[in-house]
């Protein structure tokens, strides 16, 4: 039931003392025309109704989440225990910068490290996830050729495997998107690549490794061939928990970057936010950053780019969740960041490497912390396909991994099990993959049917994007 189905006139959680003051009421003009409805519950009935709402999630703290692209890692506490000190959960962005210098230094290590792990100079904490910062950096991208007098460079180039959110962000920025398609080898056609490029390119927007779980071994001739043309490269950060530590975005070309935060650095990820997109440059895009950044050494103050392009959100970004963020950092280290990505990439080959005898990989070769494999040959054989297998899972307490995504292969499952997982837990998923692979084959309706164990049944999806029911109608 809804919040609003449980709720009974009278009730409420709070006794006050009567109001011993005069009671003011708005004027008739300032009154609203249709009644407010807000749930009324008691105490106990709107814990349980949060609860009973908390036990039907299924999260990274619940069992396994191998959502491709999404690096749905665990969440240290003591991320949590330190964003919780009064000095960083109980300050005011308006207050006087002597008062906050600790705060400052944050935001300070914070930049000084991200720059260090991707290669970039500068950094702007300010977007406030993935996709805000993937706008923010086309923002930089635009600003730095129109202060050139190049007024002509208005496409992007983006791969036909690119993250959906790539071209939203350049078509969002005012830019065309030209799309390029991948080779054989599931990597960047560098033949199509010279035929897109010319002097009305701004830039190509680029994951490495990308979203089939491949590191481009081409990316240094990749990023030459856009920036002889004049263009600029920008690196989504989507999947650097592959690579960092080990290589970095700065080293292989690219310009401006954004970051996950609640991907690669462990703040909290997914039911809504809040996530943080910081977005890195190199020296010649600097001046364009928004907002604020943190200079100075003993007394740290607050200064604005000189050719900003202003303020991308407010204050200072998700100020919290760089708190979390740079605890993870310092936590692990210059060799435990290393050794996640590593740890990731091994989890991965690890996992891909149990399922290949049953499932067809899309790309049968070292994979990088994910890996996509392909049931169309299943479908085909059983009618059973990536979305009744991925329905299966929920009813073993898996989260399914990413389904149909990329779109260059066909009934895709993207597979990411993050280097926080032990080999126990790869191992009992491993052999939950092959029990439904075997029950396709035996009895396809029971996956056609499934999920059976959830508080919800197999829905209808299609319906559910046709025609959304957004909010809750009242009878008054």
């Amino acid at each position: 039931m809804l919040i609003f189905e449980k709720s009974r006139p009278g009730r409420g959680c709070s006794t006050l003392p009567a109001c011993d003051v005069e009671v003011v009421r708005p004027k008739e003009r300032d009154k609203r025309e249709l009644k407010l409805h807000m749930p009324e519950l008691s105490e106990v009935e709107l814990s349980r109704h949060y609860t009973e709402l908390a036990k039907k999630s299924h999260g990274v703290n619940d069992g396994f989440y191998p959502l491709g692209s999404c690096t749905m890692k665990y969440n240290p506490r003591i991320n949590e225990e330190i964003a919780a000190l009064p000095g960083f959960k109980e300050i005011h962005p308006l207050q006087p910068e002597h008062t906050v210098q600790g705060c400052l230094e944050v935001l300070k290590r914070s930049e000084e490290a991200l720059c260090e792990i991707t290669g970039m100079d500068a950094m702007t904490l300010q977007p406030a996830a993935g996709a805000h910062g993937e706008f923010t950096g086309l923002l930089l991208m635009k600003a730095y050729h129109h202060s050139r007098g190049d007024q002509k460079r208005t496409k992007i180039i983006v791969p036909d495997s690119a993250h959906g959110t790539n071209p939203a962000s350049a078509a969002m920025a005012g830019y065309s998107v030209v799309s390029i398609p991948s080779g054989p080898d599931g990597c960047v056609d560098l033949k199509k690549l010279r035929e897109a490029v010319g002097d009305d390119i701004a830039g190509l927007m680029l994951t490495n490794p990308n979203t089939v779980g491949l590191f481009d071994k081409n990316i240094l001739e990749i990023t030459d061939i856009v920036h002889e043309c004049g263009g600029l490269c920008y690196y989504d950060g989507a999947n650097l928990n592959a690579v960092m530590g080990t290589v970095r975005p700065g080293d292989m070309g690219f310009d401006v970057i954004h970051l996950n935060l609640h991907k690669t650095f462990s703040t909290p990820h997914g039911g809504g936010g809040p996530g943080s997109g910081p977005v890195g440059c190199k020296a010649c895009l600097a001046e364009f950053l928004p907002s604020v950044r943190v200079d100075g050494e003993e007394e740290l103050r607050l200064t604005k780019a000189e050719h900003g392009i202003g303020e991308v959100k407010s204050f200072y970004g998700n100020f919290l969740v760089v708190v979390r963020a740079l605890t993870y950092i310092m936590t692990l280290g210059r060799e435990g960041i290393t050794e996640a990505s590593q740890n990731a990439v091994l989890n991965a080959n690890y996992m891909m490497h149990k399922l290949k005898e049953q499932y067809q990989m899309a790309y049968d070769e070292v994979c990088m912390h994910e890996f996509v494999m392909s049931l169309s040959d299943l479908k085909k054989s059983t009618g059973v396909s990536a979305m009744d297998i991925a329905k299966g899972l929920l009813d073993h307490e898996i989260h399914p991994p990413t389904m149909y995504f990329p779109l260059i292969v066909e009934e895709a499952l993207m597979v990411e099990p993050t280097e926080t997982e032990s080999k126990e837990t790869i191992d009992e998923a491993v052999g939950v993959f092959r029990e439904l692979y075997e029950l396709a084959v035996k009895d396809a309706e029971r996956l056609h049917n499934a999920p059976v164990s959830t508080p919800v049944g197999r829905l209808d999806e299609v319906k559910a994007a046709r025609h959304p029911v957004l909010r809750y109608s009242f009878d008054v």
